[in-house]
């Protein structure tokens, strides 16, 4: 208890603010450090192990860092094997849709071979880009063929060429006293130029999932591969109808007309790229179709 104004002894104010520990409990406190450091190095499933695991501060530093790909998105070595082999099929497609967009095989014109009365004949073969027109013997015309041709037969003289102006100046070209139906021949190329672009896309979203091992770019690959292919017969049912309407638009001269094998290469590769698009698509679903349709039977007894 106080007496009257008395005040508690109280130790000099030196002494709080210097404090000098002795050698013996800076042993005891280096032993308890290092005995906390050895236990919690043994034991695996701990976070972090030393001053960070008594501080409590390692766990979350020593977190694994979040990749790109998870567990369920990422590719599989089985699946980078199928999405390479089905990556060849549409670069097949892009292959034969660059060839037939860059010949002028896609119509072969063909009107009687004793039309002029002449010794000669004419034929013609156009696509999406210019005319040839080529130059025939007759003598040199299988007698049992009635019309002039085919174009696979040695020509008198070299092919007379020339791109179609309705491109640049709007005019159009006169074969054999008809005219080519321009808008449908522009729209037929616009879809195929589209087409292409679409595959482009498809084929760098591929490259990008099989760099970077995630199955995220397959499905934007899938949709621009399958457009593609039907952007192709869409524009191959466009460019028939041009075929049609220029042989409807004159009939002083009859002329016979033959779908070439630029239209072939076309539809081969709508084809493919539909496949390819169809086949990205079914590697991106989280379950296989064939399990799915045709579930294994218990073999237990």
């Amino acid at each position: 208890m106080l007496r009257g104004n008395s005040v508690p002894n109280r130790r000099p104010l030196s002494s709080n603010l210097y404090f000098w520990p002795s050698p013996r409990n800076l042993q005891n406190a280096l032993r308890v450090f290092n005995s906390c450091q050895d236990e919690e190095a043994g034991g695996a499933h701990q976070p972090s192990g030393g001053l960070k695991g008594l501080t409590g501060r390692g766990g979350r530093h020593n977190r694994p860092h979040r990749t790109f790909s998870s567990s369920v998105d990422a590719i599989s070595e089985s699946q980078e094997g199928k999405i390479k082999l089905t990556f060849f099929i549409a670069v097949t497609g892009i292959m034969l849709t660059v060839l037939g967009v860059g010949t002028e095989f896609w119509v072969e014109l063909t009107p009687s071979k004793n039309f002029y009365n002449n010794e000669t004949c004419l034929a013609a073969h156009y696509g999406l880009w210019k005319c040839c027109i080529k130059t025939f013997l007759v003598s040199d015309i299988d007698p049992t063929r009635e019309s002039c041709g085919p174009l696979d037969l040695h020509t008198q003289g070299e092919p007379n060429c020339t791109f179609f102006k309705f491109y640049t100046t709007g005019e159009n070209i006169v074969l054999f006293q008809k005219m080519p139906e321009k808008n449908l021949t522009v729209a037929s190329t616009m879809f195929a130029i589209f087409s292409l672009f679409l595959m482009a896309t498809g084929a760098i979203c591929i490259i990008m999932a099989v760099s970077k091992g995630v199955k995220f770019f397959l499905k934007p690959a899938s949709v621009c591969f399958i457009l593609s292919g039907v952007l192709i017969f869409i524009c191959l049912i466009i460019f028939h109808q041009s075929v049609l309407s220029y042989l409807a638009s004159d009939q002083s001269i009859p002329v016979q007309h033959e779908m070439s094998w630029s239209v072939t290469c076309m539809a081969c590769a709508g084809a493919l790229v539909v496949i390819a698009g169809a086949l990205f698509w079914v590697l991106v679903l989280p379950y296989s179709p064939w399990e799915k349709c045709l579930p294994k039977k218990n073999s237990d007894i």
